[in-house]
Formats: C-alpha cells, sequence, structure tokens
C-alpha cells in the first residue's frame, strides 16, 4: 500500500481503547495520528494519561506514548488530523450516540465498538466473515446524515463473537433454535483481576444487558437490506444465559441447537473447515487464517491456552457431541477485546478499506 490512512481513536484510554492503540502500532495500512479521551486526560502526553491503569501486558507502543491526548468531542480537532476514527468512549448510550453521529455529519467515517447504534436500521453490525454484504447500507446511511464520505460502521457484542462464526457455516441445515450459555472474561467489563478482586473464586450469574444482546444481535447479523434497512431475521430463536467467571481474557459460550434438517457430524465438521469469508479472500491484515479452528480433545478449546488464536482473531471450537433435548452440542471460544471489541472493529475497517468505503481525505 503506497500511504496509511490516518486515524484516531476515541475513547483511548480505556481497555478496549488501550486494545486499539496496541493492535494499530505498525499496523500495515492505518496509522494513529490522534487520540480522544475525556476532558480530564485532554493535554497530557497519553502514556502519561494512562500511567497507572496500563492494563495489556505489552508495552504502550513508543508513538502513541508520546501523543498527546485531545477532547474526544472536539471534533474539528480530530477531523483536520484524520481519516477516520476508531470509537471506544465511555458515556452514556444518548451521548454515545450523538457524538458518533456528529463526526460522520462532519465527514469523519467512525467505526465504533459501542452499543449506541447497534439497532439504527441504516447502520451496518458487522462480523466480517459473516454479513460483508451489510457495508453496502452506508449509502443509505449517508443519504439520511446528508454526508459523502461519513458514516457509522459498528461491531457486535462480545459475548455473541464465539457463538454465532460457528453456527453461521450451518445455516444451509436451517438452525431453529439455539440455548447458550456464555462464560465471560472480566476484561468484558473493562477490569483485570488484580482491579477487582471480588471475581476471584467467584462467578457472577448476571451481566447486565448482556443476555438481551446475545439473543437479538444475530438476528441482525443474519438480516437482510430492505428499503435502505437492516430487517433482522426472524430465526433461529435464541435464549442466553452470561455469567462472569474468573478469566482474565477470552468469552467461551456452551452451544446447544436444533435445526431443520439435522445434519450428520461429519457434515458440520467439513462445514467448520471449509468456511472463511471475504476477509480471508481479500487476505486482509488482521484476517485469521484459518477463520474457525476444530480441536478434537475432549479438553479443548480452553481460554489460556486458545484465546490468542490467529493472533486473537480467531475462533476455536471443541466439544461437538449429539443432544438428548436439542440436535447437537459443542462449545465455542473467542478472544473479547480483540476478536470481540477492538480487533473485530479493526478487521471491519480493513474490509471497509477495500471495499472503497475508507480512503484519504
Amino acid at each position: 500500500m503506497a500511504s496509511k490512512l490516518n486515524v484516531g481513536v476515541l475513547g483511548a484510554t480505556g481497555m478496549v481503547g488501550q486494545r486499539f492503540v496496541s493492535l494499530l502500532d505498525n499496523h500495515p495500512w492505518f496509522e494513529l495520528v490522534a487520540i480522544g479521551a475525556s476532558p480530564s486526560s485532554a493535554g497530557k502526553q497519553y502514556g502519561d494519561a494512562v500511567a497507572g491503569r496500563w492494563a495489556l501486558g505489552t508495552e504502550i507502543p513508543a508513538a502513541a506514548n508520546r501523543l498527546v491526548v485531545s477532547d474526544a468531542a472536539d471534533i474539528k480537532r480530530m477531523a483536520d488530523q484524520v481519516d477516520f476514527v476508531f470509537c471506544a468512549v465511555d458515556m452514556d448510550k444518548a451521548a454515545t450516540a450523538k457524538l458518533e453521529e456528529d463526526y460522520a455529519r462532519a465527514e469523519v467515517p467512525l467505526i465504533s465498538n459501542n452499543s449506541a447504534h447497534r439497532w439504527t436500521p441504516d447502520v451496518p453490525m458487522m462480523i466480517p466473515e459473516i454479513n460483508s454484504d451489510h457495508a453496502s447500507i452506508i449509502e443509505a446511511q449517508r443519504r439520511r446524515l446528508g454526508s459523502k464520505r461519513g458514516f457509522i460502521a459498528v461491531k457486535p457484542n462480545c459475548s455473541i463473537q464465539s457463538y454465532v462464526p460457528a453456527i453461521h457455516p450451518l445455516k444451509s441445515f436451517g438452525p431453529t433454535k439455539l440455548a447458550v450459555a456464555t462464560y465471560q472474561a472480566v476484561s468484558g467489563a473493562g477490569k483485570t483481576l488484580e482491579s477487582w478482586p471480588e471475581m476471584v473464586d467467584n462467578v457472577i450469574p448476571f451481566i447486565g444487558g448482556e443476555e438481551e444482546k446475545s439473543e437479538q444481535e444475530p438476528l441482525k447479523i443474519w438480516g437482510s437490506i430492505k428499503d435502505g434497512q437492516i430487517v433482522k431475521a426472524t430465526s433461529p430463536a435464541i435464549t442466553a444465559q452470561c455469567y462472569r467467571v474468573p478469566v482474565s481474557d477470552g468469552h467461551m459460550a456452551a452451544v446447544f441447537v436444533s435445526f431443520e434438517t439435522k445434519p450428520s457430524r461429519d457434515q458440520i465438521l467439513a462445514a467448520w473447515k471449509e468456511y472463511s469469508g471475504k476477509p480471508q479472500a481479500l487476505g486482509l491484515p488482521s484476517a485469521p487464517t484459518p477463520f474457525l479452528t476444530y480441536f478434537t480433545e475432549d479438553n479443548r478449546p480452553q481460554t489460556r491456552l486458545d484465546r490468542d488464536l490467529g493472533r486473537g482473531q480467531g475462533v476455536s471450537i471443541g466439544r461437538l457431541r449429539p443432544d438428548a433435548v436439542f440436535d447437537w452440542k459443542f462449545v465455542a471460544l473467542s478472544h473479547n477485546t480483540v476478536r470481540g471489541a477492538a480487533g473485530g472493529a479493526v478487521l471491519t475497517a480493513e474490509l471497509l478499506k477495500a471495499e472503497g468505503y475508507l480512503s484519504a481525505r
């Protein structure tokens, strides 16, 4: 690529924002040139703004360390520096929705980790290997916003990014019912085991809003575009329970599924092995190859061993077996702050760049 696109990160001091900063270090297509955060961090060098709360196991990238933090609400200052932004701000939903739309109207494309626009009908909510075709809704969104290059795209909740990729290759068999229990890492709450001692030796059987997101967001991903809107799918019926567990990173799901036409074990394993999406076909920098990995061992996947598969972008599956109530059951695992958050957004941006939706100003 002749030159990199200049990118900013909004909400860069939080855990997901830190992951964005880390993933953008030496990225072949994108150059981190601007950082936005709350007014309390504005004016500080990034290294000083995150001093004592850098949560990743790697060092702060040297280039980011010296960047001066701007107020994320100073859209003109950010717009003058960047070709597009990633958003991981920690604000209430209404304020986030307004900020994101203000950026898009100011002709700054925005790829969001936040939930504020996940159900806006003309905003694509993307897992790039699954619904890359939803990018085409951006033109309808631009018409509504009155923008020429600005738009919003979002990634779905981290809780669904282990089991939706595993179910998607089986869609030809007509999945009708899906029951899921997710076991979610503390980093999904923006915390570490050190900063959340109540989680040590503990499981909390409730995560606010997660079960509703787990049951509804897959239906938008599997939906279709009609009259300038994404219309959610009507099946499968999904029920979910979500648990917080004492794990640093990695969301695991126990999945139970029934089909219109029950596939054989060999058919399921073949579908998982053969499946890949547009990111793999395009050879995008962050695309894992393979996208899905099935483990034959009875005790895999394991969070600590397998969450970093494909540099944290891969999805691992195991323990496929018949079920006495549903047709089949299995477990699946994804890295919640890479594939499930910042990494999924970076991969989405790569896809949108390859498809012509992101370009230099």
